[in-house]
């Protein structure tokens, strides 16, 4: 039990108790302890009957069974790599940065759920997150199943395909990526290499609560070095096994993941 509390101290701190969220709420579905119906994300209770808590629970439940389980477990270690990457990565000792982008993903996520019907959250803001992963190392080489490789900024796409391809649903995939990719776009892509204004800017009031470490600089005045250097990971990435889709809603310069 020591060995896995440590581990689990080591886990970077946002990515810790999004990561414990979780496992937490689905669990207390799970048991019962409180009804999963008050759980999903259903547009009229959450406007109608002012359930506020509902984009919340939606992002952090998911209803863990037979058919799903695996799919749960898979999306758990994304959330886990790629966040605990990012975090410790082209967001070091800027934990304001990261919270400010996973809050702005999140807000588009909710804001399409609640257009869309969709009643879970966790994988479009998991795949937000492995979206801009992605792109912030997208001269990486990862390989997939059967020996493929190609470069890291295809990875998310080549999830969502794989899922299509073995019938699974590709709505949680497809919004998370474009949400990510709207992220990138606006942070990164559009003032820095096309010239344009900045859209987007952390406020003030996340850097009170979550400091700059080590000296770090408020916002981002420069590429991440993620940019810079494709290979920033030396650990590379783990293997994955894939499932189907959920049907609810409507280093190295190698990286291994298939």
């Amino acid at each position: 039990m020591s060995d896995l509390g440590d581990w689990f101290r080591s886990i970077p701190l946002i990515t810790r108790y999004w990561f414990a969220g979780s496992i937490a709420v689905p669990l207390i579905g799970k048991l019962g302890l409180v009804s999963p119906v008050y759980l999903f994300l259903w547009p009229d209770a959450f406007i109608n009957r002012f359930q506020i808590w509902r984009p919340i629970t939606a992002t952090f439940f998911f209803p863990v069974g037979p058919g799903t389980g695996f799919l749960y477990l898979v999306n758990l270690y994304f959330l886990y790599q790629y966040s605990s990457r990012l975090e410790t990565g082209a967001f070091d000792g800027r934990p304001a940065d990261y919270m400010f982008m996973l809050l702005f993903n999140w807000i588009c996520i909710v804001i399409t759920g609640l257009a869309m019907d969709m009643q879970l959250l966790m994988i479009p803001l998991i795949m937000s997150v492995l979206y801009v992963w992605a792109q912030l190392n997208r001269d990486m080489i990862v390989s997939f199943w059967f020996g493929t490789r190609f470069k890291a900024c295809y990875l998310p796409w080549v999830i969502l395909g794989f899922n299509y391809i073995i019938g699974g649903s590709v709505i949680n995939e497809l919004i998370g990526n474009l949400v990510g990719h709207l992220y990138f776009f606006l942070m990164f892509k559009y003032p820095m290499d096309l010239g344009g204004r900045n859209f987007l800017s952390t406020p003030q009031f996340l850097y009170r609560w979550l400091p700059n470490r080590r000296g770090g600089v408020s916002g981002f005045g420069v590429p991440p070095a993620s940019m810079r250097r494709a290979a920033e990971d030396p650990q590379g990435g783990g293997r994955h096994n894939w499932g189907q889709g959920f049907r609810l809603v409507g280093g190295r310069k190698a990286s291994s993941l298939g």
